[in-house]
């Protein structure tokens, strides 16, 4: 059963707001306190009451555009196991959809996608794209894209938890559940951050690979595994907490795409994204993330001397790399520094037509 779309007009002669709401024991009520009027909910929700989070939310705003998926959250503080509520009023135009069957044929749903843009009558310099994924991401993204780049409106998005997402107020499998948002008061823009560069003596053609089951067999002829631990000097049972810190990099012309490494798989490596036969892979290296995130704020804030929300969507490794080094709170300060600042912890990042791993995405409002 698909439920129709939802569109909402704010009131353009108003700037862009924000809103964050959460409660760290799950309690929704408590999550929208005083948010009256939105334009476009966002849900992000624990994996046990999920279902019963989203049909609340559809009741307490019935006629407001919403996306959802299970994730922690975060403004100044991280929701782990809780809920929380990020919404957009004032000044923006928004509409939520999905498309359905993302592991099958998403492009079977492409219309309602086709028709969303045309409503909300987007552009590049003012609209953007925020997509909830149960799975399937390259697809979904290159799929979704496809009708974005018509306009060159960008995308910013993430991985859900569990293989559900919401839209409009109803619980979908095996779905991307996504809104357009329209700032009526000034310009958007998308970044990605990466906090990783080529260890320079290091290339490998990647080979005996699954796509399915996105399984790394062989670098230059040699078991994956192997070829990693040499390299690192590190036993098999460390490798999954390595890749906080070497991951594999994809080089796609200019840009270089972030693999994780899930776990090991025999001789092989399962990764969190798809590895082809001929791939060009590089190794990767943790750099000076503190710097990185300082100069990331410093060229938003060139480009944009106005801010009125910013939304992102962090890599779970990114999350558990920066708690072992006691540096997300300050993270979540520094990002505060820029305004309104929320976002997804997410288990895999959207950047236009890109999935990459271990990365921050994110949208500036104007």
């Amino acid at each position: 059963m698909y439920k129709k779309e939802k569109f909402v007009t704010g009131r353009e002669d108003n700037i862009l707001r924000q809103f964050f709401g959460m409660s760290q024991s799950g309690d929704l009520q408590e999550a929208v306190k005083g948010l009256n009027n939105p334009q476009l909910i966002m849900l992000l929700s624990n994996s046990d009451q999920f279902e019963a989070h989203v049909k609340k939310l559809e009741e307490l705003y019935p006629r407001i555009p919403s996306i959802g998926c299970i994730g922690m959250s975060y403004d100044t503080q991280v929701v782990e196991k809780g809920v929380s509520v990020i919404a957009f009023y004032d000044g923006v135009s928004a509409t939520a959809n999905v498309l359905e069957e993302v592991s099958v044929m998403p492009v079977k749903y492409i219309k309602r996608l086709e028709n969303d843009v045309h409503k909300i009558n987007s552009s590049n310099e003012d609209t953007i794209c925020i997509d909830f994924c149960s799975g399937n991401d390259a697809c979904v993204l290159t799929t979704i894209y496809s009708v974005l780049r018509h306009k060159n409106i960008s995308l910013v998005g993430g991985t859900g938890d569990a293989g559900k997402v919401a839209a409009n107020g109803k619980v979908y499998q095996d779905a991307v559940a996504y809104a357009l948002v329209k700032n009526n008061g000034g310009k958007v823009k998308a970044y990605k951050e990466n906090i990783y560069h080529p260890m320079e003596k290091y290339r490998f053609i990647a080979s005996n690979t699954d796509k399915a089951n996105y399984i790394m067999g062989q670098l230059n002829g040699v078991s994956a595994r192997q070829v990693y631990q040499d390299i690192l000097h590190v036993t098999e049972e460390e490798i999954q907490t390595q890749t906080f810190k070497n991951p594999f990099g994809k080089i796609n012309g200019d840009e270089m795409c972030i693999i994780s490494i899930k776990e090991v798989s025999g001789s092989a490596l399962a990764c969190f994204r798809q590895v082809n036969d001929s791939d060009v892979l590089t190794l990767l290296e943790l750099g000076d993330y503190r710097a990185i995130v300082k100069e990331t704020i410093r060229t938003i804030k060139r480009d944009f001397p106005r801010i009125s929300a910013v939304f992102s969507v962090n890599c779970l490794f990114r999350y558990l790399l920066f708690n072992q080094n006691h540096y997300m709170e300050e993270y979540l300060r520094e990002m505060s520094a820029l305004g309104n600042h929320t976002g997804l912890v997410g288990y895999g990042e959207h950047y236009n037509n890109q999935f990459v791993n271990q990365s921050m995405t994110c949208v500036v409002f104007e």
